[in-house]
This record gives structure tokens, sequence and C-alpha cells, in this order.
């Protein structure tokens, strides 16, 4: 298996920014000295939420500083960007990893951000659809030129062109019912947010995996989003995911705003309306418990044997052959946030990447029970 971290920078009240920012880039440059076979950059503005409103631009960063390691995005969100610019940079960044790059986009569902790149929320997942679809475009024929809803393209070409393929790599983490054909016939990977059940994010990784099957694709095994408490005893590591994953909920409800159920409201997001009543029980000292006991369940927890373990079963249900840990998050101290990854490159790492179990074909076991709906944290 390949095992990934990424850098998601909660803003931390009482700190500047850049302290903020140099400890979490402190933990991208352990990475690959650790052994980790990615670094991703995530996309967010405006709040603090996650302070990295430039994945690619991160990734740049981290080219120069790494040799081997794969740098990825956990995700472009397109509907805020001009595609063409965001295929010139992926080009660009292509060419300076040497191609050591891989891509995931997704369409965001803050109405913050989207308010404040000026771009209506009820076209996100149309202009998501047509961005994708420019992107590779742009990546794949040296010339082209588009007539879409949203964009008008004269014949044009990207310079530099890039030296592999990175339009073959590239992953959709928001697979609607009516993007998800497009993204497949695209060629898409899926990658998944570990937000729900783990029987849930099977079921719904085995439907686009259909589709993509349906349109003359062989389906890539997922790439898998997930935190990870690692610890030498059991109680050491839950104590810490329900102190800084409960932490987390605050966080994701102050840039979301989901508790309101405004999303109800907006074309493309209606699912997310239900959501309302699960954030709206923060304030409840025995929900909020309840929930974060929930998340926690949903992660990676435990002592390193743990760990492998829940590793293994995630594999097992979803075929996934990647995952990308988080391990400083909900305003964590930096030396603990740390100690959690150097941990699980020390003890969890090798096993997952080098043992016959975790390297070898996975036969998929598809889950019987039934699932539930609700989505309850997003990246």
């Amino acid at each position: 298996m390949k095992i990934g971290t990424d850098l998601s920078v909660l803003a931390q009240p009482g700190r500047s920014d850049a302290a903020v920012l140099a400890e979490h880039l402190a933990l991208g440059d352990l990475a690959e000295p650790l052994g980790f076979d990615s670094l991703f950059g995530l996309e967010h503005h405006f709040t603090g939420y996650s302070m990295s409103p430039h994945p690619l631009q991160l990734l740049s960063y981290y080219a120069a500083k790494t040799s081997k390691i794969t740098l990825g995005t956990c995700v472009i969100v397109l509907p805020w960007h001009d595609p063409i610019r965001v295929a010139e940079q992926i080009a660009y960044l292509d060419l300076l990893c040497g191609g050591r790059c891989m891509f995931g986009f997704g369409r965001g569902a803050a109405t913050t951000e989207y308010e404040g790149f000026r771009i209506p929320m009820e076209e996100a997942r149309p202009r998501f659809a047509e961005a994708a679809q420019l992107v590779t475009k742009a990546l794949k024929e040296e010339v082209f030129d588009w007539d879409g809803e949203f964009y008008k393209i004269p014949k044009m070409s990207i310079r530099p062109r890039p030296m592999s393929h990175p339009e073959r790599r590239f992953y959709a983490s928001s697979v609607s019912p009516e993007s998800a054909e497009i993204m497949a016939k695209l060629g898409f990977g899926m990658m998944v947010i570990m937000q729900n059940e783990w029987a849930k994010a099977a079921a719904d990784i085995q439907s686009y995996q259909e589709i993509s099957l349906s349109v003359g694709h062989t389906p890539r095994p997922p790439v898998i989003l997930t935190n990870v408490s690692v610890a030498e005893t059991r109680d050491e590591a839950q104590d810490r995911a329900m102190e800084y994953l409960g932490a987390k909920w605050d966080s994701i409800d102050n840039h979301y705003n989901f508790s309101d159920g405004h999303l109800a409201n907006v074309k493309g997001y209606e699912s997310y309306g239900k959501m309302a009543k699960t954030y709206s029980k923060l304030k409840d000292d025995k929900a909020r418990q309840k929930m974060t006991e929930f998340y926690v369940k949903i992660q990676i927890v435990g002592t390193p044997e743990d760990c492998i373990e829940q590793v293994r079963e995630l594999r097992n249900l979803t075929g996934t052959d990647h995952i990308v840990c988080d391990f400083s998050y909900g305003g964590m101290p930096h030396e603990e946030g740390e100690l959690n990854m150097r941990l699980f490159a020390d003890r969890c790492m090798p096993i997952l990447q080098r043992d016959s179990a975790f390297t070898g074909p996975v036969e998929v076991r598809r889950p019987q029970e039934e699932t539930k709906d609700d989505v309850f944290a997003p990246a």
C-alpha cells in the first residue's frame, strides 16, 4: 500500500498564522525522510479552517525540497478557478517535480468560500463537471478549443507542455449521481474523505466503479483520506482523538455553517440540509460526546497493531491501495502531531508498505449491513 500525509493547517487563537503554518510545513518536511509515499495539500479560504489557499503553490515548494515523494491535491475546488489557469499550473508542477504528482478535484461546500469568489453556489455542480472536462482536454491535447456553458475558449495550447500525463492521475472527490458518469468517462479515480461509516464509503465506491466499467474504463482503487491517532496504548490514542477530533467539530461548523440548514435551499446541495440536525446538537454535551465517539470510530485510532488491523479492514472493504493520513488536527500541539506521525511511520508503515498482506491483490468484501446517509465532517 501507499501511505501519504496531508497538511490541514487550522488557525489557532492567540497564535500568528505564520507560526502555525511553520509548524505544519515542518511536518511536511518530515514526510519524505520518514518514508511516506505522498504529501497532499488541501484548498480552503477565508476562515482559517485550513490555511491552505493554493495547494499547487504549496506543492511547488515541496517539489524543490523533495526527490521521491508523490505530491497531490485533496482537492482543487474547480468552480473557484479559471480551468485554463489550473491546467497551466498542473503542467508546470508536473515539470517541476519530474512527474511525481497526482490531483484530486472537488466542488466545495462552504457558502462563505463561494461568496468570497463571487461564484453562484447553485452553479457549482455544472461548473465542476465542465471545468474537469476542460482541464483534462487542455492537458491531453496539444492544441484545443472549447465551447461550453460557462467557458468559451479559442484555439490555444498550454505551454510548457507537461512531461508526463497528469490527466491520467486525476481523482474526483465530488462524485454526485449527476457528475459520476462524466468523471468516469474521463477516467477519473475516486477520492474518498472518510466522513461516514466505512460500509457507506464502500457502497459509494462500488457504485462509482460500476459506472466506470460501464463506460469502458478499468476502475482504479480509491484514494482514502483519514485522520490518525496512534499511541502505545489504546487509551492514549483514544483520548487524543476525542480531544482534537472533538475540537474539529467547532472549526467545521464555523466554516461551513451546516447547523443553520441553509444548504437545503441551494441547488445541488439539498442533501447537505439534513446535516443541520446533526450540527445543531453541538451545544448539547451528551450529543456532542456521542457524535465525537462516532467520528473517532470511523478514523484510524489505537495502538500500532490496532491501526494496522483497521487499515486491513478498510482495504478489504474498499479495495484502496493508497491512504492519506492527517496526523495534526483540531489545534493539536505541534509536538503531539509529530509524535503521532513518527510513531505511525516507525511501527505501522513498514508493514503496510511491504508486508504481503498489504501488497498483493485484494478481494474486496462488500458490506451487507444497512448504512446511514448522514455526512458528518468534510475535509
